[in-house]
């Protein structure tokens, strides 16, 4: 990745400097900060690129500071942390955090999400083509195809994809999928409602649709659209 400026927010010194040493590599300038308010004191002064955010902060929530981020800056949050629960991911993912990580992470992992949200980042909604792997979305004409050869998509499908592609490298949660692709309307049960055109839309992307490449799950959660240099 170019350089770019990445900020790290957690109490505990062996995290941020497990963090700064896996990103350091991609010529990132990194700063930290062990508090809420450090965190967003920083931001506000340094303008950073990327937040990496710790949930268990010793002054604020996590999610607040999350928040209030959010609310002024549009850059991608990448929250790393040891809780597990689904609706902690889900609360954090709908205050406006781009990807959700659990401690221990793996660094290469790690790697993959930064490069991958700082890459949407840059690229906006204004890139004619996406493509990862053997798939290539043409978002002017409205059409994918796989190895040359156009896919039948229907209308809800195309916009699932797109909805997906266009957030790469970022994890939606279904709530946030409905808001996108159905202004938020289904019928039934939504979850399941969504799973059926996931289903989908795997058989017709995808290589092997049992074990994605694109289109990744992420249990109780929702789902991640992953470039070839994720999956």
């Amino acid at each position: 990745m170019s350089r770019r400026t990445i900020l790290v927010v957690d109490d505990e010194p062996q995290i941020r400097r497990a963090v700064h040493n896996a990103l350091a590599g991609d010529d990132a300038r990194i700063f930290d900060a062990a508090t809420g308010t450090a965190a967003l004191t920083s931001a506000a002064s340094e303008r950073p690129d990327l937040v990496v955010l710790d949930l268990g902060l010793p002054d604020m929530p996590g999610i607040d500071v999350c928040r209030e981020l959010r609310g002024w800056s549009e850059a991608p949050i990448l929250v790393l942390s040891a809780r597990h629960t689904d609706d902690e991911k889900v609360a954090l993912l709908d205050a406006g955090a781009d990807d959700y990580m659990t401690k221990p992470f793996s660094v290469v992992e790690l790697q993959a999400r930064v490069r991958a949200l700082l890459r949407r980042s840059r690229a906006g909604d204004s890139q004619p083509q996406i493509r990862s792997g053997a798939l290539v979305i043409d978002l002017v004409a409205r059409t994918a195809s796989v190895r040359g050869q156009l896919v039948h998509l229907t209308p809800i499908e195309w916009e699932l994809l797109r909805t997906l592609a266009t957030n790469a490298g970022r994890t939606l949660t279904h709530r946030q999928i409905f808001a996108k692709v159905w202004q938020g309307r289904a019928a039934g049960d939504a979850q399941q409602y969504l799973r059926v055109h996931v289903a989908h839309l795997r058989r017709k992307i995808e290589e092997d649709p049992v074990r994605p490449r694109h289109i990744i799950t992420e249990p109780g959660v929702g789902y991640r659209f992953a470039s070839a240099e994720q999956a």
